[in-house]
């Protein structure tokens, strides 16, 4: 390993404009610690190797044998195993991605995984903050519109109103999925698949938002508009059913 290593640490933090807390807080060690790496007085243990180079995307063949597409997968198979007992013991699919996380720290999916298992109003605080560390952090953006729309809804559940709007706001608008693309431009079995499974997304979100509409049409008493919801909503609920 080279012994440079805490001083190119030093370098690609500074680059991305990041404090070392912050860097810390990824990788689940002391600022103390990657304060030490930074000043060659000690060295990051080789587990954090691949979650520092992650971080920073940056090659570590230099200074150890890191095979991204093998870890990856590796990770990948870790959250599938979670996701299979999550709704049913989530318990237990925490504990699987936590243990993941001892093999890859600080690693993005896992984490984004890992607030699926921790949507309870006691522990909002550190779903909160989980989702912060994300945003922050996080190079996917996929991983960063999630942990937004997490952190939205945990919001509104904890009765923090006044946050709900502008951590909204932070995820951009839109327009089309990749699934109306793949209905539009693929062909044969491929393209129906896509465009089935986006109506049925379609249809599901629309009884949603019927169903808030509602709610408000409620209060104001306008039930000759209450009555043309419900009406859209049996006519969507039928669909659904055939």
């Amino acid at each position: 390993m080279n012994i440079k290593l805490g001083t190119k640490i030093k370098e690609l933090r500074k680059a991305k404009n990041i404090s070392q807390e912050i860097l810390a807080e990824y990788l689940g060690v002391s600022f103390q610690a990657v304060s030490k790496w930074e000043n060659e007085a000690g060295l990051p243990d080789v587990t954090l190797i691949p979650a520092i180079a992650s971080f920073f995307e940056v090659s570590t063949d230099e200074l150890l044998d890191y095979n991204r597409m093998e870890n990856e997968k590796k990770r990948d198979a870790i959250c599938d195993e979670a996701a299979k007992c999550r709704n049913v013991d989530p318990a237990k699919a925490e504990q699987i991605l936590r243990d993941g996380l001892k093999q890859f720290p600080g690693d993005d999916i896992i984490l984004n995984n890992l607030l699926y298992t921790m949507r309870s109003p006691e522990r909002s605080e550190e779903v909160i903050k989980l989702c912060k560390t994300l945003i922050e952090c996080t190079h996917y953006d996929d991983v960063k519109y999630d942990a937004l729309r997490i952190l939205a809804e945990t919001y509104h559940e904890t009765g923090q109103q006044a946050l709900v709007e502008p951590t909204l706001e932070a995820i951009p608008e839109i327009y089309f999925t990749k699934l109306e693309l793949m209905g539009q431009l693929l062909e044969g079995e491929k393209s129906f698949k896509a465009a089935k499974d986006q109506l049925s997304i379609n249809l599901d979100s629309s009884v949603e938002m019927i169903q808030i509409m509602k709610g408000y049409l409620t209060e104001k008493g306008n039930d000759a508009e209450v009555k043309k919801c419900e009406e859209m909503q049996h006519r969507i609920t039928e669909m659904l059913e055939e």
